[in-house]
């Protein structure tokens, strides 16, 4: 059987951020409630930050890492996103230009919520074992920038958005995904999906918001069983506690994903709080620790949780890791793969902790005046001249690498440029 899943993977996130305690404490919010979000920090976009400066930004280390032959096998390119910025021009067309990649390659765009990022990759993966193209690659690319304003929902659609703000931010992964599973190495045919239609989050408008926070809480937690047991039912004899390493899940905000494992081990295992406790620490805190630093990144976050776990977990033996991803509307997805040290290896050259470290903290301020400047770059905006972007913060360790930045936007054409 051709091996295949994930040869290479970077996570980006962003130039700014906030406090996010800070922030709670800004908007007069009950901070009691902020130990339930297990968060530190949010990412905030910059004006001149977007869906394709957050790919790229994710993508190019990867691309800079290959030869050009290598490169040149990159035959699929597939950007995963809600945060569009166009009704029918892709992301992806944006990303292959700034990434430079060959123009003998199929590019398109996915759009269904936070699941978007695993349909990218399941759709790459499939497309490597079909080998109508031995030996070629896959780029797939989960980019989302929160920057919508709330809509109004009207009865039915009651989100409590003032906690919402302290939990969105933004982010980009990036995958190669090819024959060479150094990183990842998925198990093929260990699958369960699952959805249906539910009204729990959506975006009416392209920069507005609505959902409901208790309903898209038991979708879920309802998608999280129901994709674990589909995954058992192809895969018989797996047990949810010992036939996996570690768990990545999509991570709305850490609290709710320490709620869903929770609620797992309490229907599967029958375990109480006293074993509960230990085995999250074990196998699943790893994975939200970028969360932590960066927000809920929608279609990137369960990769975000991912990389957690490779950075941080320990792999002198290989280790498999079960991926619950989830995307309101809704679908769902439970599968696995394996780690082994040279994946660890590999990932941690890119330097994911380092880079979130050494970005620029906001004041409330500076958070402030970023909000109001992001309305020159909304959905639709036909032309305008980006302020320059400076205090973009370098990669970390000194090493000052050229970040991708919006320039411009004439006649609806979004500019780009390199900005050390």
């Amino acid at each position: 059987m051709t091996l295949v899943g994930i040869e290479a993977m970077n996570v980006f996130g962003g130039s700014a951020y906030v406090d996010v305690r800070e922030l709670m404490e800004h908007r007069q919010l009950d901070t009691s409630r902020f130990e339930q979000l297990l968060m530190s920090r949010k990412t905030v976009a910059l004006p001149c930050e977007d869906p394709v400066t957050f790919g790229v930004n994710a993508a190019r280390p990867i691309l800079d890492t290959l030869s050009d032959a290598e490169r040149n096998r990159i035959e699929l390119l597939i950007s995963c996103t809600e945060s569009g910025i166009d009704f029918g021009k892709s992301v992806g067309s944006y990303l292959h230009e700034w990434l430079g990649l060959n123009r003998n390659c199929r590019t398109f765009e996915v759009k269904n919520a936070c699941y978007a990022g695993t349909a990218g990759l399941q759709m790459a993966v499939n497309f490597v074992l079909s080998q109508v193209s031995p030996g070629a690659k896959a780029l797939v690319v989960a980019t989302d920038v929160s920057r919508y304003t709330v809509d109004d929902g009207g009865d039915s659609l009651t989100m409590d958005w003032a906690f919402v703000e302290p939990s969105s931010g933004a982010g980009a992964a990036a995958m190669l995904v090819s024959e060479i599973p150094e990183v990842f190495q998925l198990d093929v045919g260990a699958n369960g999906y699952y959805g249906y239609e539910v009204m729990d989050t959506c975006r009416p408008t392209p920069d507005g918001e609505a959902g409901d926070s208790d309903l898209g809480l038991l979708s879920y937690l309802d998608c999280c069983e129901q994709t674990f047991l589909e995954y058992r039912r192809r895969v018989p004899g797996t047990d949810y506690h010992t036939s996996f390493d570690y768990l990545a899940f999509h991570t709305p905000f850490g609290g709710m994903v320490k709620g869903a494992h929770r609620t797992m081990m309490r229907k599967l295992k029958k375990a109480k709080a006293a074993d509960i406790e230990p085995d999250f620490e074990r196998r699943v805190l790893p994975g939200i620790r970028y969360a932590q630093h960066t927000g809920n990144m929608m279609g990137g976050s369960v990769f975000s949780s991912l990389a957690g776990i490779i950075d941080h977990g320990s792999f002198d033996t290989p280790k498999r890791i079960g991926c619950f991803s989830y995307g309101s509307g809704c679908c769902a997805e439970f599968y696995s793969g394996v780690v082994s040290r040279t994946g660890s290896d590999r990932l941690r050259r890119f330097g994911i902790e380092e880079q979130l470290g050494a970005r620029r903290r906001l004041t409330m301020d500076q958070y402030e005046a970023v909000l109001r400047a992001n309305d020159s770059v909304r959905f639709g905006t036909r032309n305008v001249k980006i302020e320059p972007a400076d205090e973009v913060a370098p990669f970390g360790s000194g090493r000052r690498l050229e970040r991708l930045v919006l320039e411009e936007i004439r006649e609806f054409h979004r500019e780009y440029r390199w900005a050390a």
